[in-house]
């Protein structure tokens, strides 16, 4: 009985630590080392947006079902929508501001307030379910790729 107290004690102890630990971003170091294609990422960006735009309009099929699936389906599509937007949220953060926006470029402050607009409306996506947010987050992510532009290889 004691050595099942003691694994206990020692599962518990793992999974406390395991979510107290802080994720790891998902973006890219944070040396400029040229891998990434910043258009990629703006594409990336509108990828989460749509899939943002698909999992509101599910949770509204949903609404009104009170079985468990249903119930189960509804939990799922919303946490797929945070999770899309913390991405955009992310990539905005830990990537293009960090490396792609900076003081000396001529255009700085259009840009910081592009990039910061994109971060506002998707946390905005991410804490609520109207429409209305996802098409202006779409716009807005949109009006990033005149700083990215597809490079042709």
């Amino acid at each position: 009985m004691k050595h099942n107290k003691m694994t206990l004690q020692i599962l518990m102890t793992l999974i406390i630590g395991l979510s107290l630990t802080p994720r790891l971003a998902q973006a890219h170091c944070q040396i400029p080392c040229g891998i990434y294609d910043d258009h990629m990422r703006v594409q990336a960006m509108l990828e989460d947006v749509a899939t943002i735009e698909k999992s509101i309009k599910s949770m509204e099929e949903l609404v009104g079902k009170t079985d468990i699936q249903s119930q189960n389906q509804m939990v799922r599509w919303v946490m797929n929508k945070e999770d899309h937007a913390q991405k955009i949220i992310e990539s905005i953060s830990d990537y293009f501001l960090t490396q792609r926006v900076k003081p000396s470029q001529d255009d700085y402050t259009e840009r910081l307030e592009k990039h910061h607009a994109v971060i506002l409306l998707a946390m905005k996506a991410k804490q609520g379910t109207d429409i209305k947010t996802v098409t202006a987050l779409q716009k807005s992510v949109m009006a990033l790729e005149k700083f990215y532009p597809e490079h042709k290889h």
